[in-house]
């Protein structure tokens, strides 16, 4: 790996960092023995995307039946922007300036942040009721795994208690959840990060350890990862790559490492897989509001004894 100081163009640059997260979360070991496999199916709950970007593995990208397709209307809206990034970090072309975690994969969107004319700056965010319809709807189009990158936004009760349903229904059924922890750098929870079921991930720097602005909390130590969410690069909505950081970058980390599990050991169980990506947060009682970071290798390895 080349030092900072050495690299003289964007390319590299980009790739650099790129390479940088991947070692920090051993995730490339992973990456180097399987780009995923199709019948592991992603259900992102984001913004939507930019489907026909040159570096995005277009043809593993699918919308759910009966609603509105999963490409972007204006490219330059924030939402389009925030959903082709996260995409980007999980199927776009191996070789591309983004993490391509696992583009064998097939993903499943369902946009749940509305476009708007021109970005603005303002985050996307969702309602609760709006969450956990696009929830049951992944799960009823065959998703395995959730990626939740989504701020709330006029919370209700009645809300509150259908989202909570829908993770109990992804429970259930044995569908991995994983959801960022947010952006608010405050201590505490959220009724998602709450969920006895749901994988919250904290955003963490270049060295591992937790960024400012994002939030902690029991929920998230005990139950949690960190992943890269500083400086991360992966696609923009109009061409260029972008680079961004929060938790919403941080949780297609773990969601990628999630379903490259799955893609290369097809026959274990969510338990099983669930445990394997959680095992530095298990066989000891955490009491840190800070989480372990994620360690894909590790995962895998674990994995691998099992299914040898």
């Amino acid at each position: 790996m080349q030092p900072r100081s050495a690299i003289t163009s964007e390319a590299p640059r980009q790739r650099y960092y790129v390479d940088y997260f991947s070692n920090l979360v051993n995730l490339a070991p992973l990456m180097e023995r399987s780009s995923g496999a199709t019948q592991i199916v992603i259900g992102l709950m984001d913004g939507p995307i930019a489907v026909n970007h040159p570096d995005l593995a277009a043809e593993s990208v699918r919308a759910i039946a009966g609603e509105p397709g999963a490409g972007c209307t204006h490219s330059g809206s924030v939402a389009c922007t925030h959903g082709t990034f996260t995409a980007g970090i999980l199927s776009a072309k191996r070789g591309s300036p983004a993490p391509a975690i696992c583009p064998g994969c097939t993903l499943l969107v369902r946009p749940i942040f509305k476009e708007t004319d021109a970005e603005n700056g303002a985050l996307p965010s969702a309602t609760p009721g709006e969450l956990a319809k696009a929830i049951v709807e992944c799960i009823e189009g065959g998703a395995r795994v959730l990626n939740l990158s989504a701020a709330f936004a006029q919370p209700s009760s009645r809300g509150e208690r259908e989202l909570e349903e829908a993770l109990d229904y992804a429970a259930q059924l044995g569908i991995i959840v994983v959801a960022a922890a947010g952006n608010q750098g405050t201590i505490g929870s959220s009724g998602i990060t709450r969920h006895p079921w749901v994988i919250p991930v904290a955003a963490c720097d270049l060295r591992g350890r937790p960024v400012g602005q994002t939030n902690l909390g029991s929920s998230v130590g005990r139950r949690g990862l960190l992943a890269p969410g500083e400086g991360v690069v992966s696609l923009g909505a109009e061409g260029a790559p972008r680079t961004l950081g929060g938790t919403s970058v941080a949780a297609p980390f773990v969601t990628g490492t999630v379903a490259l599990l799955w893609s290369m050991f097809p026959k274990a169980s969510v338990a099983e897989v669930k445990h394997a990506v959680m095992m530095s947060a298990y066989g000891q009682r955490r009491t840190t509001i800070v989480p372990p970071l994620l360690d894909a290798w590790a995962s895998y390895q674990t994995m691998a004894t099992t299914y040898a």
